[in-house]
């Protein structure tokens, strides 16, 4: 019986590998011709379809959106997870808490896209008492930009005030002596501002112009009196006032905590003006999951689970890296921006590619992130090719389209795997 070279029997070498063939032969064989095959026909299986289904692939306008937003996946996700793995990499080499660090970017990894994908389902909420995202920038914005506290108020019944640019103008000029009641509606307790106090009755003034600008409404069915200041009732304290004559601005004020206010005697005759900027909306933060954001949110959710997986990859082959090299550099005068762009990066070259390369052949296939974060409503423009691929077969039953999709997902990963292993030949050589 023939021999290898090694001695082994080839009969014996067989029958070991029969069972890793077989297992081949049904996972991986059978389902890419089996897919190969059904691209070519109808919604059916029974009618010959052609290139029809290739087609598809270039003229549906859901498949190209699904190959734009791969394009954009495959150009960014794996580039900032690289770079975002190698600073991380760099940085903590030489700090103490370097490994504990690592050790909480690395993290991520052990969750399942099922789990990150609920997780950034709820940072990215719309609402900023829920979504971690926009707690944050609305935090931020409003440091800059306080919204107003009155964004729902309006006048009531009977009022003396009528809408003006957004925000509302007495009726009737004002006059010196006569104090002025400004009722408004609207507001729920408990989004009145904390500085509020019960409001009263602004005393006359003979030289200027007084008046309250309160919260008309009493809980209770029958309660209070509509047009006066009733002892549970608030004042709408800091609203500004404005007087106007002939559409100019004469003078101002802002309402204290219990809603009154006192205006100059150049106020008299003058329309009072409660301005726009005083029922301005709160600020709720960014649409993450709208149709302009969602495929750059569910990237940033995608990179937070990669970079550690980067960042470790990059760390081991940093550990290889001759320290001789980069102190010879720092003795020659070099700095630590020169050492890292001059010889840091150029030695991990090879790391930096084969971890680049890896990412790239994960995200043509990422299907559980989008699946799971893009609400209904922008699903359609957060669409991928393997989500599409589920869509098309199961929720659209065309499983012909489904299969051309599979075989074109197939031919983007060929060219990317073939140059890793042909790379990482080329490196066993060395």
């Amino acid at each position: 019986m023939k021999q290898s070279v090694t001695g082994t029997r080839r009969s014996v070498a067989a029958l070991f590998l029969l069972p890793a063939l077989v297992l081949l032969g049904a996972l991986v064989v059978y389902p890419i011709g089996y897919s190969v095959v059904r691209s070519f026909y109808d919604q059916s299986g029974d009618g010959f379809a052609g290139a029809d289904n290739y087609k598809a692939l270039f003229t549906d306008a859901g498949i190209r959106t699904a190959l734009k937003n791969n394009v954009i996946w495959v150009v960014f996700a794996p580039t900032v997870a690289t770079a975002l793995g190698l600073i991380f990499a760099v940085l903590t080499e030489r700090v103490r808490w370097g490994t504990a660090f690592k050790l909480v970017v690395f993290m991520p990894m052990a969750i399942s896209m099922l789990a990150a994908g609920i997780i950034f389902r709820l940072v990215y909420d719309q609402d900023p008492d829920k979504g971690v995202a926009n707690a944050v920038w609305v935090g931020v914005h409003d440091t800059f930009a306080q919204s107003s506290a009155f964004p729902k108020a309006h006048p009531g019944r009977d009022s003396p005030l009528r809408p003006d640019q957004g925000g509302f103008l007495t009726k009737t000029p004002v006059r010196a002596g006569t104090p002025v009641a400004l009722p408004l509606v609207g507001v729920a307790p408990d989004q009145m501002p904390d500085s509020a106090k019960n409001a009263v009755t602004a005393p006359a003034d003979p030289g200027r112009i007084t008046g309250t600008v309160w919260q008309d409404f009493t809980r209770g069915k029958g309660v209070g009196t509509l047009g006066a200041p009733d002892p549970s009732e608030l004042g709408y304290a800091g609203m500004r006032i404005e007087a106007v004559k002939d559409g100019r601005v004469v003078a101002s004020a802002k309402a204290a905590d219990d809603g009154t206010f006192t205006l100059p005697a150049q106020a008299d005759g003058a329309r009072l003006r409660l301005p726009a900027s005083n029922f301005k909306e709160a600020y709720n933060g960014l649409d993450w999951l709208g149709p302009t954001l969602v495929t750059p949110s569910i990237i940033g959710s995608y990179i937070w689970m990669w970079a550690g997986f980067a960042m470790v990859l990059i760390a081991a082959g940093l550990a290889g890296v001759p320290r001789e090299l980069l102190e010879a550099a720092r003795v020659d005068g070099a700095t630590e921006w020169q050492v890292f762009r001059r010889i840091t990066v150029p030695l991990l070259a090879p790391v930096l590619a084969v971890v680049t390369v890896t990412l790239m052949i994960n995200v043509l296939k990422v299907f559980d992130l989008v699946f799971i974060i893009a609400p209904g409503s922008s699903q359609d423009d957060a669409n991928v090719l393997a989500l599409e691929l589920y869509r098309k077969g199961f929720s659209e039953d065309q499983p012909g389209i489904a299969s051309a999709i599979a075989v074109f997902l197939l031919l983007l990963v060929i060219p990317v795997m073939w140059f890793n292993v042909r790379r990482l030949r080329r490196e066993v050589r060395r």
